[in-house]
């Protein structure tokens, strides 16, 4: 974007404009993405997606601090989100002095936080002692082992009833947006309205505030798996594998280095 998004302008889109919401984990992808992109989000699907990690849990604070700083230095005019990672936000306290880190140690917009009405005792003491808060609720990735597996949330009414309980307790908390995850589109576009702030979906639907993705599989780099909700815009695994595959027959055939890459 040409000029960087504010908690401000990020909550006066409300109704206005959908949200551009995209993961970035290092500098080179980051200045890619910034001119596109309301907001970067350094998520803990990085340990997935680049540690080869089976989950998010055994992301640490250390490589989220990391990688923050990173995409910091790569996109200087992008509102950055830092995802604490798993057992760093245990309780007010512990959430606080990790936040703290996080802000003293990056130039990090805000972090994000999973859990919903449980966890809005947390968002209020961070956002009343200066740190901003993004919420994330419905599909937790950092419960999946706790709920045995990556379950789509707003099924039945019970869990309806929650989301919107979770999505207003947040809100009341002081977050200045949300990400909802995993969540039946009808009950995600009714929470979206339920609230004054944006919500920001992830195979919720297309009647929230703004998408967020992760861009290694909206642009086909991870080959593993694609869910359900992630449209790839292009086949960057086989592109780059092709690429990959050219310069190694030209090494082989002595085609490269040719003289007008030669000193």
């Amino acid at each position: 974007m040409s000029k960087k998004a504010t908690i401000s302008s990020i909550k006066k889109s409300k109704g206005v404009k959908p949200l551009v919401m995209i993961t970035a984990y290092d500098a080179l992808f980051a200045k890619l993405l910034e001119p596109s992109a309301d907001m970067i989000l350094v998520g803990d699907s990085l340990n997935m997606s680049f540690a080869g990690k089976g989950d998010t849990v055994s992301a640490t604070l250390e490589q989220m601090i990391y990688h923050t700083n990173a995409v910091c230095m790569g996109a200087k005019n992008s509102f950055v989100i830092c995802d604490m990672p798993f057992g760093t936000y245990s309780d007010e306290n512990v959430a606080l002095k990790n936040s703290i880190k996080v802000y003293q140690q990056t130039h990090a917009d805000c972090v994000k936080i999973e859990g919903g009405e449980d966890k809005a005792y947390i968002v209020k003491h961070l956002t009343d002692n200066g740190i901003a808060v993004c919420g994330h609720i419905g599909l937790l990735p950092q419960s999946v082992r706790s709920e045995g597996g990556y379950k789509v949330k707003g099924k039945n009414q019970d869990e309806k009833e929650q989301l919107l309980l979770d999505a207003k307790a947040i809100e009341k908390a002081g977050a200045f947006c949300m990400v909802i995850e995993g969540t039946k589109a009808d009950v995600a576009k009714e929470i979206s309205e339920s609230v004054s702030i944006p919500v920001i979906g992830i195979g919720a639907g297309v009647d929230v505030d703004g998408q967020v993705l992760v861009f290694s599989d909206m642009l086909g780099l991870f080959e593993e798996f694609t869910p359900k909700f992630v449209k790839k815009y292009m086949d960057g695994a086989t592109l780059v594998k092709n690429a990959v595959k050219e310069y190694a027959d030209e090494v082989v055939s002595h085609k490269f280095p040719s003289e007008e890459h030669t000193y």
